[in-house]
């Protein structure tokens, strides 16, 4: 597994993200979806990656800095082909070794609290995450599960 920072020039990237946001659009309430569209995720403040194998590309993530050591992950989502086969714990931890490279010591993360977010919720929960208040700009939200995990 490679990957490769920033590539949002490439067709298969700019395809998943579109896919990623258009569904995620769909099953979450107005005024409780937090996903980020391709320019939202070319702010400065925010690290892309996208994870491939060989040519083809596995899924890709986001890492947005919330402050010099407490960051945020985003846009999390690994390519239809490559679901249910362990790519998700992959792609999870190799966002927590770059966030580490990055001396990011605390990440967390917003999910969806429906049924359509369950298995994000126990994937994050297998990579050692747990449930914690809101963070940064968020606010207490009936749809939106708040996870975090120490990285010390």
């Amino acid at each position: 597994m490679k990957s490769i920072e920033g590539n949002f020039d490439d067709h298969n990237v700019d395809k998943l993200l579109r896919e990623h946001f258009v569904e995620l659009r769909s099953v979450s309430p107005a005024g409780s979806t937090h996903v980020l569209d391709i320019e939202g995720l070319k702010e400065s403040s925010i690290k892309f990656w996208s994870m491939w194998d060989n040519d083809e590309l596995i899924g890709c993530g986001a890492l947005k800095f919330l402050s010099k050591d407490h960051g945020e992950f985003k846009s999390i989502r690994v390519a239809n082909k490559f679901r249910n086969r362990g790519y998700g714990i992959k792609l999870i931890r190799h966002l927590i070794n770059e966030a580490k490279i990055l001396k990011i010591k605390k990440i967390s993360i917003e999910t969806g609290a429906g049924k359509f977010f369950k298995p994000a919720r126990k994937l994050f929960a297998l990579c050692g995450f747990k449930a914690c208040e809101p963070f940064a700009h968020y606010k207490k939200d009936v749809n939106s599960v708040y996870m975090n995990l120490d990285i010390n």
